[in-house]
């Protein structure tokens, strides 16, 4: 078959063009009708436009943890499917998935980044993933909150040190009082071991540096939560599942039986982490990865208030006054951070 003339090929692409750029162009204009709509929607509460958006996004990711936490518990306690490792791999199976979804209907671009600038990221969080595991197995459960603790604090030392971050006299004190409230509400069971230490404390460090490159890889590679995600997502589901028969029971996992309700569940659970890496990635990309880490301890106080009001857990006073403590540390330090904003 003859190729077309020269001529007509020509044409057709510069008429294919000028349609790509007035749909573009359309698009900009609707942006920022909507930008400036919103700008001068009256804000009663006196937050900027981007304080209300950043609001959103964490409660998203709040929603989504507490949803996650209580899908998960059925999935393990009442389906007995006791296979961490493999359902992180669903997780973020599920969640490149609705990310390709999502660039199939233009929410995001797709940007081409080179694999081995996410390595280290995904590295990061498959060691995040391995180190948890191995920390819940060689301590008990009261010393597992309390290096989860130390996150936060880790993270400013990093930062600090490393990224020649500046963070206030009044910012650290208000991290202190959140973690001694997280602290006293989780203080248990707590016996000290070498090995699960060293689980433990290296388990912080990689924690910390993943969620510090969430921010940093945002901004070093010029892209959106989405498009770093879309990356992030299928390179750890794909590093976690070589894992997969060293953290998990695999005679357990081969005489699984799998029904309905435990796939149904499962997939909800995946849906679920669908959001809550997605908010992740926008809070951090938003804020900053201290931000994050006192959003993690206030979801920490809704699991436990839903687990005293829903769940008919006991109530302990030590647990109470735990909650307002971190409480009163999280409320201190998101008054600090909108006061410095403005």
């Amino acid at each position: 078959m003859p190729s077309p003339p020269v001529s007509n090929t020509v044409t057709e692409k510069l008429e294919q063009q000028k349609e790509f750029e007035q749909a573009n162009s359309e698009h900009a204009v609707s942006i920022s009708l909507l930008n400036e709509t919103l700008k001068a929607t009256p804000n009663p509460i006196g937050l900027s436009t981007a304080d209300l958006v950043n609001v959103l996004y964490i409660a998203l990711n709040i929603v989504s943890s507490v949803g996650i936490v209580m899908t998960n518990k059925w999935v393990f306690k009442g389906l007995k499917f006791e296979f961490g490792t493999l359902l992180t791999v669903v997780h973020f199976v599920v969640t490149f998935i609705g990310l390709e979804i999502c660039a199939m209907f233009k929410v995001f671009e797709r940007k081409r980044i080179p694999i081995a600038k996410m390595i280290p990221i995904s590295a990061c969080f498959c060691g995040f993933v391995v180190l948890t595991n191995l920390s819940l197995q060689h301590n008990t459960v009261g010393f597992y909150q309390i290096s989860k603790v130390l996150t936060t604090p880790c993270v400013v030392l990093i930062q600090t040190i490393f990224y020649n971050m500046k963070f206030s006299t009044v910012i650290k004190l208000a991290v202190i009082v959140t973690c001694v409230g997280v602290v006293i509400t989780s203080f248990t069971d707590v016996e000290v071991n070498f090995i699960g230490t060293v689980y433990a404390m290296t388990g912080v460090v990689v924690t910390s540096l993943y969620q510090i490159l969430i921010g940093t890889k945002q901004r070093e590679l010029e892209v959106n939560s989405m498009q770093l995600l879309y990356y992030q997502a299928p390179l750890s589901a794909l590093m976690l599942l070589l894992a997969v028969p060293f953290l998990d029971d695999m005679h357990k996992l081969r005489a699984y039986s799998m029904s309905i309700e435990a796939l149904s569940m499962i997939l909800l659970s995946g849906f679920m982490a669908f959001f809550v890496n997605l908010s992740i990635f926008l809070v951090i990309g938003k804020t900053s990865a201290v931000a994050y880490n006192m959003v993690g301890h206030f979801k920490t106080c809704i699991i436990l208030i839903t687990g005293f009001t829903v769940f008919g857990q006991a109530v302990d006073l030590k647990n109470i006054f735990g909650i307002l403590v971190t409480l009163s540390g999280v409320f201190w330090y998101s008054h600090i951070s909108l006061k410095n904003r403005k």
